[in-house]
């Protein structure tokens, strides 16, 4: 249950980079991941519409709804020859349809020309969505925490025509999911601590506590059961 309820979390954070324009190499960089299995996770969001900025995020079940799905190595094809027919064999496999009749009505029906192991993939997948029990929804009480981490910016151009690398600095309250955003030049323990100050000035208040990933501005020394945190950065939870 524990371990389930952390991946979920995992994967809605690496939800939240993405739509932020955050690439797989940078994700993996951070190790929250490894490339390939962001690439099968990107595929998955990109096909529900999960990365569109514009849409709100996703529920918990369903994101729960694709932790087996997800492959652990990228498929060689980007897009599955099935994926159009997705809800129609979805429809089959409720109904008890054997895959091979499955293949034998795409075919006949849909002038599919894929191959019979294509719908097989496809009705692993489906089948795992079945199976999935969406129980550990994390829930948090109002100013309880605040998530916070550094996101690739856009780069923008100085007045002398240099480019200037950005990143934005982001807190969203866990409840609520409030976000305070800014814009910064450098990941500095400086601009780390002014960006909190200032998100903490804009939302009237400070979180009981504030989940961060493993920001070198603020962790010295990644360890599971104790991190060591920045001196400077403790000092400002002490305050």
């Amino acid at each position: 249950m524990a371990n389930r309820r952390f991946e979920l979390f995992e994967y809605r954070h690496i939800l939240v980079r993405m739509r932020r324009g955050d690439s797989d190499r940078d994700i993996a960089r951070r190790r929250l991941m490894g490339r390939a299995k962001l690439a099968a996770l990107r595929q998955e969001a990109q096909l529900r519409g999960w990365l569109n900025p514009a849409q709100p995020m996703p529920e918990d079940p369903e994101i729960a709804s694709v932790l087996n799905s997800v492959p652990r190595q990228v498929p060689r094809s980007s897009v599955s020859t099935v994926e159009p027919y997705r809800e129609q064999v979805r429809e089959w496999l409720a109904a008890g349809v054997q895959g091979t009749t499955i293949h034998a009505a795409l075919q006949r029906n849909h002038g599919y020309t894929g191959s019979y192991d294509a719908v097989k993939r496809m009705l692993r997948r489906l089948a795992a969505e079945r199976v999935v029990k969406a129980t550990t929804i994390l829930e948090f009480a109002p100013a309880e925490a605040a998530q916070v981490d550094f996101g690739a910016g856009p780069v923008l151009t100085h007045e002398s025509g240099a480019a200037l690398k950005t990143w934005i600095f982001v807190m969203t309250l866990c409840w609520s999911r409030h976000q305070y955003a800014e814009v910064v030049l450098d990941q500095t323990v400086e601009t780390w601590l002014a960006c909190h100050r200032r998100a903490f000035e804009w939302f009237g208040g400070c979180p009981s506590r504030v989940t961060i990933d493993n920001a070198k501005c603020a962790i010295i020394r990644h360890c599971l059961h104790s991190p060591e945190v920045q001196r400077s950065y403790a000092g400002l939870a002490e305050a």
